[in-house]
């Protein structure tokens, strides 16, 4: 009879409306699809319903991955979207600059909406048996203590994946409330998760000094590298004769971004018409007031910094891949796919001297974070003489893989 894994849907069921991934998104998405591709197990996707782990419906759950899948890598023809950014990009746009809107408080919440459905064609988790494990990689399920805790006692080994700890180690950059919640996460799988995996080495040092501090035993920990969507994963660009940068991820305060856009307004002052464009890539997240005060309000800045979300990874890579560089400044990551991808393509990657990029992308140019005139220096530099990449052989999900089959007892 087949191993039984349990996989937490609970974070893909709740992105299916979005038109683009996060990096945890694109975590969550390759693990469903590395599982549902194994033979040698059966998979049942389970999600937290009013604070009770509970099996969904598996037709569902499978019509869902795959128009993610779909959605989130595009087809290969540029977008709208796309078109629009590489025309401003380009050619410029005067006076305007491309922006989303700041998204609206819906009047219904659609988590509230998604909840509902779950629990109307949700059921109860199968009887477990000897073997049987539990794979979250998403964080959802951590939010209820006391899931790992019930699995533990039904005898089930649980696998969780830990992103960061940068809720804990630098609140300053997250909401409020955001420290206590993910102290709770981190503690309840120290406690009761069978393994845990990080994906990177700094995370695992941070995790074993946070446990060392909370007197918690860690069970087994293991730090693998995430993997790249295939469009990274070939080398090559496409610089694009008005040079412009690129930066990927999320509009939040620990991306450093205040400090980038007051660079590019300084970089504005001094080169004039000849100032390379910049485009945000990624949704608007939190704590972002003065990127927000920079991209509407800099008259210096307009129709030349731009953002955009919703782009699928092709869009997306051909984007960066037409770019003088990709920049990086952030104060804190745990892993940074976008500088792993960037440096994969062999798109010059300036990034912030951080511990993580240190490990994973110590070829690119590295600044401290807080090195103002050393990143204009660098950025002025980078639009005037088009930077080199070097060569870098970039992590893969194949490889992954094939460590985190060994680490929970399945065959390579």
């Amino acid at each position: 009879m087949k191993p039984v894994i349990l996989f937490d849907a609970g974070r893909l069921l709740d992105r299916t409306t979005r038109e683009a991934p996060t990096g945890v998104d694109r975590v969550c998405l390759a693990y469903a699809e590395w599982l549902a591709g194994r033979r040698d197990i059966r998979v049942v996707p389970v999600a937290t319903v009013r604070n009770r782990l509970r099996a969904v419906e598996t037709a569902r759950y499978r019509r869902d991955i795959r128009a993610l899948r779909s959605r989130w890598s595009g087809e290969g023809a540029e977008t709208p979207a796309e078109q629009a950014l590489v025309r401003a990009l380009t050619l410029g746009t005067g006076d305007q600059s491309i922006l989303d809107a700041e998204p609206a408080p819906p009047a219904l919440s659609l988590r509230r909406v998604r909840a509902v459905g779950q629990a109307l064609t949700s059921r109860p988790l199968p009887e477990t048996r000897p073997g049987t494990a539990y794979v979250s990689v998403g964080h959802t399920a951590l939010n209820t203590p006391t899931i790992l805790a019930d699995l533990a006692r039904r005898g089930v080994s649980s696998t969780i994946m830990i992103h960061d700890l940068i809720p804990i180690t630098h609140p300053e950059f997250c909401r409020p409330g955001d420290q206590a919640r993910h102290h709770r996460r981190v503690c309840s799988a120290l406690r009761h998760a069978g393994r845990i995996i990080v994906n990177s080495n700094y995370t695992a040092d941070q995790l074993l000094t946070f446990a060392a501090a909370e007197a918690l035993p860690p069970p087994p920990v293991r730090a693998i590298p995430l993997g790249l969507e295939p469009v990274f994963l070939t080398r090559g660009t496409t610089p694009s004769a008005r040079p412009y940068f690129v930066h990927v991820g999320t509009i939040e305060a620990r991306k450093n971004l205040a400090l980038l856009l007051t660079l590019w307004r300084r970089l504005q002052e001094r080169m004039g018409a000849a100032t390379p464009g910049l485009v945000l890539i990624g949704r608007y997240g939190w704590e972002n007031e003065a990127v927000l005060d920079h991209l509407q309000r800099s008259p210096n800045l307009q129709g030349l910094v731009h953002q955009s979300a919703g782009l699928s990874d092709a869009s997306l890579a051909r984007l960066m891949r037409g770019a003088r560089a990709v920049v990086a400044p952030s104060s804190i990551e745990g892993f940074d796919l976008p500088a792993v991808e960037a440096m994969a393509m062999g798109v010059p990657l300036i990034a912030s001297d951080i511990p993580v990029h240190r490990e994973l992308v110590s070829g690119a140019r590295l600044i401290d974070p807080l090195d103002g005139l050393g990143w204009l220096s660098a950025l002025q530099a980078a639009a005037e003489t088009p930077p080199v990449a070097p060569a870098y052989d970039p992590p893969t999900w194949a490889a992954h893989f094939t460590q985190v089959a060994a680490f929970i007892g399945l065959a390579a």
